[in-house]
């Protein structure tokens, strides 16, 4: 058996199994599934080559689903926080998570063009699989975007509802695939392939252990800023002698998707997501004014969050979160890494293409030994 820490299902090499050693110890996956619950699913739509024809293709793009509770309890809502670093993007139902702190059923994550369908495909998932739940009431699902144009005939409009209910169904936990699959399918970062990355925090409080889970959507950055382990590798003569340069470099973003199990109220949520902006700042992202940074963080701690009866939660003092804040940074930097890690050259509409990471570059230009 492949660990997971080290490869993805299919065999791809993370940041880890390259050699790089992080802070702070991972959950047995090493992703956001590590979190009980909580699982993923992806839909990834791969076709066509040449030159572009709107609504032809060529296609790379897809959908992620983000399923925060099993199945048989979806319905019941989470505490959650939102937090936008730079807000050239679009998370839908932020307005219903700043209003309540509460969230509920799966979170969705694809192309620009695409959110909206994401958002009412996951709705009208929930009203044929929740019938009697959502018959005469409201559902305000999380979905959200980065931008594929690059590669992806985005304009093409090839997201269709049936892919986003295929990756919500097809959700599960344990080891997850990363790099070209799902919504990051046509994403890039510091100008190599990127797209589906994750990782994972294991820490102790008062006695009891808790996992910090951490998904990226990562489409972001300027090649000269690329940051491995504190070094800034960008722009190491290792790199541009192993690469093709790439273009399109201002229209970027990073969606960020926080899991855990410790209980939190919907404000300290909101802080955790902050912190994932210190996580990307390691990878050399600085929010540029084109980009959409947008981090949503939950907890699956409370169960019965629901109207009628006056409820008691638990929750870890503000005065103790210092440790949570740094799994938080931890799980975000190795999740970017691994998104371009574990991923493959890409070629797209008009022939543009985006290398991958080369492995022994990075290996050389960190001092890493075999």
């Amino acid at each position: 058996m492949i660990p997971a820490w080290k490869n993805t299902p299919s065999g791809k090499l993370r940041a880890k199994g390259l050699g790089l050693r992080f802070e702070g110890a991972s959950g047995p996956f090493n992703a956001i599934t590590d979190v009980a619950g909580v699982s993923v699913g992806y839909s990834t739509i791969i076709t066509g080559e040449g030159p572009l024809v709107t609504g032809k293709g060529p296609v790379r793009t897809g959908v992620t689903a983000i399923v925060p509770r099993p199945f048989g309890q979806i319905e019941q809502p989470l505490f959650a926080g939102f937090f936008s670093l730079n807000g050239n993007g679009e998370l839908s139902g932020s307005h219903y998570i700043e209003e309540t702190g509460k969230m509920a059923l799966p979170v969705t994550i694809t192309n620009t063009h695409s959110c909206g369908i994401a958002r009412d495909a996951t709705i009208r998932w929930a009203v044929e699989y929740l019938a009697e739940r959502y018959h005469d009431d409201f559902a305000l699902p999380v979905a959200a975007e980065t931008y594929d144009g690059f590669l992806n005939d985005i304009n093409g409009f090839h997201v269709e509802a049936r892919h986003v209910i295929e990756a919500i169904e097809a959700a599960r936990g344990g080891a997850i695939e990363e790099g070209s699959v799902g919504g990051g399918t046509g994403m890039k970062c510091f100008g190599f392939k990127a797209g589906s990355g994750t990782s994972s925090r294991r820490l102790d409080y008062d006695g009891e252990a808790f996992t910090i889970g951490v998904f990226v959507q990562a489409n972001f950055g300027t090649r000269r800023h690329l940051t491995v382990l504190g070094r800034t590798i960008g722009a190491d003569p290792e790199l541009p002698a192993m690469v093709t340069k790439t273009g399109d470099t201002d229209l970027s973003s990073i969606i960020v998707v926080i899991a855990t199990d410790a209980p939190f109220l919907p404000h300290q949520l909101k802080r955790l997501a902050r912190r994932a902006s210190f996580g990307i700042g390691r990878t050399g992202g600085m929010a540029t004014h084109g980009s959409g940074d947008l981090f949503l963080a939950f907890s699956t701690a409370a169960s019965d969050l629901g109207g009628g009866a006056m409820r008691t939660v638990r929750f870890v003092p503000d005065e103790d979160i210092d440790g949570f804040f740094e799994a938080v940074v931890q799980a975000t930097e190795e999740a970017i890494l691994n998104a371009m890690i574990a991923n493959e050259a890409m070629t797209g509409r008009d022939g543009n293409f985006v290398p991958a990471l080369p492995h022994e570059a990075v290996k050389a230009a960190l001092g890493l030994r075999d």
